[in-house]
């Protein structure tokens, strides 16, 4: 499946390289799935996804020979699972998850220990960011061993930790939040998420500093013209799935259809669709049958990156109404990008987006009415819906790129380690190691 996440983190060591920085990107559990080039491609898996299943379920599998351990750490090995797989289910890994933020004390110890072996034999790094906080169970290993701050990416981990059944859930929550005193520092992209994560966490006001999402926007489509002969067209762009508001787009595009001034309106949907999401999409479809309008939409499922920029540049407006508490949406960003205006919902991080670049309109969250009432507005006024483009799309090229993204990463990075240093010059009292 395609991952906002990875997206992030490999415009991020993309950035980085180009602006001189050796930067080495370590993939955990699967090879990415991307739509540009891997940074990590060079670098081997580490807790393999079929490793750490069976670390978790045998503990006889834990002291498997270590040639049976590479063999299903192979990138063949584990694309082939994973294309055979569902997604990953918060209610089903709840004892996974919690084992894994147990680290060193888990049932994937051995993981850890194999990835730390091979980090030593890598010059020494200034500092070791891991991706999102649930992997915040090596921190104390890693930190311990190798004597460098820990940065944390944060990317709505509260979402997945919520949806596990109690007491798995508490339990969770409770590990994650002794672990996070590892961490030196966390980086949201998004001042609404840190709140939140501070708070849930209960992290100090000095450990969160917000690092604002980047892209690559080399390639997209320049100020839009007026088009008015086109037909207009609606786009959605994320994984197709109920949490990111993909069925409440469709009910407010079918209130649209009714509507004078928007029956000829198109809906073009786009996105990650792994196998479990078909059943949902297929739902999706048979609505928009019986309603008599599937001529009018079109499904771009799993496309590369020529593929986004076309259908982003295809769009009048752009709606991903997302049900939850989303940290930042990066879609929204790539939308703008394009110079396509966004109706989004007052909650999360939209707000806080569309302040800054001043490229939409938020409505009413988890209502179609509401949000068929905003995409009709700038339909129906053309010549504002191309302003809040335009305004948009200057906004992201200026401060949503990559390249301000790994600038501010390597600031707060190089804040962070002028900080320690003085506790480190102390002696082992003020030193971070545990």
């Amino acid at each position: 499946m395609y991952c906002g996440g990875c997206f992030r983190d490999n415009a991020l060591v993309s950035a980085l390289r180009r602006q001189g920085h050796e930067t080495l990107m370590v993939p955990l559990y699967l090879p990415l799935t991307l739509d540009e080039p891997d940074q990590s491609a060079q670098t081997p898996i580490f807790f393999s996804g079929i490793n750490v299943y069976l670390d978790q379920k045998s503990f006889l599998f834990r002291h498997a020979p270590g040639w049976l351990h590479r063999l299903l750490s192979s990138r063949a090995l584990l694309r082939l699972a994973a294309g055979r797989a569902a997604r990953t289910r918060p209610e089903e890994a709840g004892e996974l998850m919690v084992s894994m933020l147990q680290g060193e004390h888990g049932a994937q110890a051995r993981e850890l220990e194999e990835l730390l072996a091979w980090l030593r034999t890598q010059p020494p790094p200034d500092a070791l960011c891991l991706s999102n906080a649930l992997l915040v169970g090596m921190a104390r290993r890693l930190k311990q061993e190798l004597q460098i701050p820990v940065v944390c990416l944060l990317a709505g981990e509260d979402t997945f930790l919520d949806a596990m059944p109690d007491p798995l859930r508490t339990t969770a929550w409770t590990i994650l939040t002794e672990r996070s005193r590892d961490v030196d520092l966390f980086l949201p992209p998004s001042r609404y998420y840190g709140d939140l994560m501070r708070q849930r966490l209960s992290l100090r006001a000095d450990q969160v500093e917000v690092l604002p999402n980047g892209i690559n926007v080399a390639g997209y489509p320049g100020p839009r013209p007026a088009r008015p002969d086109a037909v207009p067209t609606l786009g959605y762009f994320a994984r197709m799935c109920p949490q990111k508001g993909l069925g409440l787009l469709v009910e407010a595009f079918l209130l649209l259809k009714k509507r004078e001034g928007t029956r000829r309106l198109r809906l073009h949907i786009g996105g990650g669709c792994g196998p479990g999401d078909r059943p949902f999409v297929a739902q999706q479809e048979a609505r928009l049958a019986q309603a008599g309008v599937a001529g009018d939409v079109r499904w771009f499922p799993n496309v590369d990156h020529p593929g986004k920029l076309a259908f982003l540049e295809g769009l009048d407006v752009f709606s991903t109404p997302a049900h939850y508490g989303e940290a930042f949406g990066l879609y929204v960003i790539e939308a703008l990008a394009a110079g396509v205006p966004v109706v989004q919902p007052r909650v999360a991080g939209f707000p806080e987006i569309l302040e800054a670049t001043g490229g939409g309109l938020l409505t009413e969250p988890h209502s179609a009415p509401a949000l068929a009432d905003a995409i009709q507005a700038l339909l129906a006024n053309p010549e504002r819906a191309r302003a809040l483009g335009a305004a948009g799309r200057q906004a992201v090229h200026h401060g949503y790129t990559q390249e301000r993204m790994a600038e501010q990463f390597t600031q707060r990075v190089t804040n962070l380690r002028a900080r320690r240093a003085p506790a480190v010059r102390g002696g082992p009292a003020s030193s971070p190691a545990r």
